[in-house]
């Protein structure tokens, strides 16, 4: 999730719990501002009923307006000690004008008269609905909540995205900057102290980047070049003394060691400076690569080459994988997997390449448990009992995935190895 939705996102969660929590006292404190003020017109109406009865004025029980009524009856002492002398409640109550039950605020008064007899007096008033008075403030909170909360989100999203564009500036100039190319200067204006001192920062950084790239370049490259020379003549020079006939053959044995340890080294060189190739971004070329035809390329010279391990190969494919990438790294990772699964195979084991649309997978049989997956992508390390090779087979592979957008990942399973490449996905 981008930077600017989280955001928007979280204001409006917190703005919609504002809302509840606010709605909540405000319910109640409208009803209650509603029961004071029909609490203060039913003491009026009391105290008036109240005073006219003690003078011995004859009252009708209609003799108040908006269905506003009342009744009197007399009660004991005992039942005026043991109640409330003023209560206010709500109740169903009948009312004649309207010939139905309504909703009315009551008001229960307890007096006594001059010869000291008690009587109770009940004036209620027709009540508001409170279902439905609940039900309105809940259509319009929640009408109001989400005019905030939309609103909100697009001022927060206006308001923020034009805060941020320094931020997407600089996010799109490191995008386009690579190591191997003039970077374009960073133009990227602000009056945003932070932002200020990042663009400085990051500008500092790549540049630093791409300077100790140059200089790694040059290095590996005259390394490698400075190597190659002398390694070659070694072996050239070893190879013509191993025809001289004074020589035993104990000697010639020895010499022929030396000879196969020079060309490891030579391999192992060309494997480290194809390795710096590819992750500091030198193989540029993009095309379409179609896996199933490389593999059916690759798979005869491999097979020829471990013929003597007898190893059977299966193709099975329900779709061609394909990739935009460079088609020399496309050749580099599928001959590493594939040759992976023959070096670290056993005699008369078994090859499996499966392909579809979304992934290629390469199976092989082997030892009979499964590889440290937290070490087998680490650079030299050496698979129990084949000290023998570089070690750099699949950290080339996952340099070549993480360089052209694949993934690579690896399972044992039914006693065999899979290595697994397909696309990445984002949800950027």
């Amino acid at each position: 999730m981008k930077l600017l939705h989280h955001i928007s996102l979280r204001l409006s969660v917190l703005m919609a719990l504002l809302i509840i929590f606010w709605s909540i006292p405000f319910y109640y404190a409208l009803i209650d501002e509603v029961n004071d003020e029909t609490d203060d017109s039913l003491e009026e109406m009391s105290e008036i009923i109240i005073k006219r009865t003690l003078a011995g004025e004859e009252l009708e029980e209609a003799f108040i307006s908006n269905n506003n009524q009342f009744t009197i009856r007399d009660v004991s002492a005992e039942y005026a000690a043991s109640h409330d002398h003023i209560r206010y409640e709500d109740r169903e109550v009948y009312v004649k004008e309207m010939r139905e039950y309504e909703s009315a605020r009551m008001l229960t008064t307890i007096y006594c008269d001059d010869d000291g007899n008690f009587h109770e007096l009940e004036v209620y008033t027709p009540h508001i609905e409170k279902d439905d008075l609940r039900e309105t403030i809940f259509k319009w909170m929640l009408t109001l909540a989400l005019i905030l909360l939309f609103g909100t989100m697009l001022l927060n999203t206006l308001s923020m995205r034009q805060t941020m564009k320094p931020l997407y500036n600089l996010l799109r100039w490191t995008e386009l900057f690579r190591l191997h190319k003039k970077p374009s200067k960073l133009v990227n204006p602000t009056n945003i102290d932070e932002f200020r001192q990042l663009n400085e920062t990051v500008e500092q950084s790549m540049l630093r980047s791409q300077k100790q790239y140059e200089i790694q370049k040059n290095f590996i490259g005259n390394a490698s070049h400075e190597l190659q020379t002398p390694l070659a003549v070694c072996m050239n020079q070893l190879e013509l003394l191993m025809e001289d006939p004074a020589l035993g053959e104990e000697q010639i044995v020895e010499i022929g060691k030396v000879i196969r340890k020079l060309r490891n080294m030579v391999q192992l060189n060309r494997t480290l400076l194809n390795l710096s190739r590819i992750e500091n971004g030198q193989f540029t070329k993009s095309e379409l690569v179609s896996f199933q035809n490389l593999t059916e390329r690759i798979l005869p010279d491999l097979q020829s080459i471990f013929t003597a391990m007898q190893i059977h190969v299966e193709m099975r494919s329900s779709s061609d994988f394909q990739h935009v990438m460079d088609p020399t790294l496309a050749t580099m990772l599928l001959t590493n997997l594939l040759k992976n699964a023959f070096v670290h195979n056993k005699q008369g084991g078994l090859v499996i390449v499966e392909s579809t649309a979304d992934h290629l997978r390469v199976l092989n049989s082997g030892i009979e448990e499964a590889l440290p997956d937290n070490q087998i992508f680490v650079p030299f390390y050496h698979t129990p009992g084949k000290q023998n090779s570089t070690g750099l087979g699949l950290p080339i592979s996952q340099a070549i995935c993480r360089q052209s957008g694949l993934y690579i990942k690896y399972k044992f399973s039914d006693a065999m190895h899979c290595f697994e490449i397909g696309k990445e996905t984002s949800d950027i």
